[in-house]
């Protein structure tokens, strides 16, 4: 049987098959190049989104100074003391007996720790103001309710019987008239130059040359509490 199909036909029939694969090869390259596409539009709008983000940051941040870790690093120290007073109490009592009184005398040492405690710093306690930087700190307080110390207390004189709870009452006592006398305004007007002094001294260390400390009123404190 004789073969009918001519050289140019032959070539022709390549030539289509060739440019058939050809067109698929295109397909699976344009969709390729689809998905690259997308891929890097989708890349460049998170990347431009965490910098605008950053960006916003970090004019918050300039608007102060301060970088909020700077800020989480200040609250972090808690109680911070700028005035210790130590103190000592004699006490004494006497029981009227039917031959003869019972008495005794106690003596009591205690420190007395005034300071702010970082933690109870309100929004916005740290702010610009033009060139200065205004700081507005926790009232001062007594940062430690037992400051007697117990192992010290001394029992000068002592006649008769006494139990716990002539012993508590004495306790009792020498606190509240240690805390009297030692709570004053003046000891609180120490504490707060001290405090001024040091925080000043901490923000022009991070470069703040003009810095104003002022302190919440002690009732306005506890009413917002």
């Amino acid at each position: 049987m004789t073969n009918n199909i001519l050289p140019t036909q032959r070539q022709q029939s390549r030539t289509s098959k060739l440019f058939k694969r050809f067109g698929k090869l295109s397909q699976w390259i344009v969709l390729a190049c689809t998905l690259i596409f997308l891929s890097l539009i989708v890349i460049a709008f998170f990347a431009i989104r965490s910098v605008t983000q950053n960006h916003a940051n970090m004019e918050i941040d300039q608007s102060i100074g301060i970088t909020p870790t700077q800020v989480q690093s200040m609250k972090a120290i808690g109680e911070w003391e700028f005035l210790s007073i130590a103190d000592e109490e004699m006490i004494d009592t006497t029981k009227n007996g039917f031959f003869s009184d019972d008495e005794l005398i106690r003596i009591y040492y205690g420190t007395i720790r005034l300071g702010i405690n970082m933690h109870k710093v309100k929004p916005h306690w740290i702010k610009k103001d033009g060139d200065t930087l205004r700081v507005t700190l926790p009232p001062i307080e007594l940062l430690d309710e037992d400051f007697i110390d117990e192992a010290r207390v001394q029992s000068f004189f002592e006649s008769g019987k006494w139990n716990d709870k002539d012993r508590e009452a004495m306790y009792q006592r020498a606190y509240t008239n240690m805390k009297e006398r030692c709570m004053t305004s003046e000891n609180i007007r120490s504490a707060e130059q001290n405090a001024s002094k040091q925080f000043s001294q901490l923000m022009r260390s991070m470069g703040f040359n003009f810095v104003s400390v002022t302190f919440e009123d002690e009732k306005a404190a506890k009413d917002k509490e």
